[in-house]
């Protein structure tokens, strides 16, 4: 029997795209919890998988010619196991491009706008001093926003970001569905809005969302903004 894949994981969208992915293609895994509010990133154990300090990340024992990998980068976790599996990626070279397309996208833009949004909008206010920057708060908003607005034209006729249930939409759902907390309206997205419900309605996203759920804070503590963003 092989042995399950090691998951280095913490509750945020980026470890959720891992979770889901994980339910989904029916894969066996072992949970190791990494808080990154306590600094367990910056552990040297971790840090030999996950030299960027950052989860999620693997290990899989029975990796390419049956030899133990470890990766790290979620989305290209997401293509590792897709590739294993056969799964979520498509069925052609165009489907595949198609799809990694908007996995680069979500990572490339959406994650990292969205992930500004989040840290002027509600960590850097709570900060010591409090940081309240209107300019990066409008510029991450709007960009955000702008951003909603290319995912939502892209799901005009389509059930799923690349017509198929793919590594893309459970990579893109993971930050999209905190649109609440990048202080989005979501009236203005549609085909967005139908598109996260139908994601939801999916059992194993629903399932992956809630691997350690009751671990998630909102990180507004000292010690833990210390931790995160390395502050003083």
């Amino acid at each position: 029997m092989t042995d399950p894949i090691d998951l280095y994981y913490w509750p945020t969208p980026n470890g959720w795209k891992i979770t889901i992915a994980l339910e989904e293609m029916n894969l066996p895994y072992k949970l190791h919890l990494i808080d990154i509010g306590a600094g367990d990133q910056f552990k040297p154990d971790f840090l030999k998988i996950a030299p960027n300090n950052r989860m999620p990340a693997i290990v899989d024992h029975d990796g390419p010619d049956g030899a133990a990998i470890s990766i790290f980068e979620s989305g290209a976790i997401l293509q590792y196991l897709a590739r294993k599996t056969g799964k979520f990626y498509g069925t052609s070279d165009r489907d595949r491009i198609e799809i990694d397309q908007w996995l680069m996208w979500q990572m490339g833009g959406l994650g990292p706008m969205a992930g500004q949004a989040h840290h002027f909008l509600t960590y850097a206010p709570k900060m010591e001093p409090p940081q309240v920057l209107p300019y990066a708060q409008d510029r991450y908003r709007a960009e955000t926003k702008r951003l909603y607005g290319v995912l939502d034209r892209q799901l005009a006729g389509k059930e799923y970001v690349c017509g198929d249930f793919s590594i893309a939409d459970m990579a893109i759902w993971s930050w999209a569905t905190l649109w609440e907390r990048q202080e989005q309206d979501i009236a203005n997205f549609l085909h967005m809005e139908k598109w996260l419900a139908r994601c939801e309605a999916r059992e194993n996203v629903t399932k992956g969302r809630a691997v350690a759920a009751d671990k998630r804070s909102n990180n507004s503590g000292k010690e833990a903004q210390k931790n995160l963003f390395k502050t003083k």
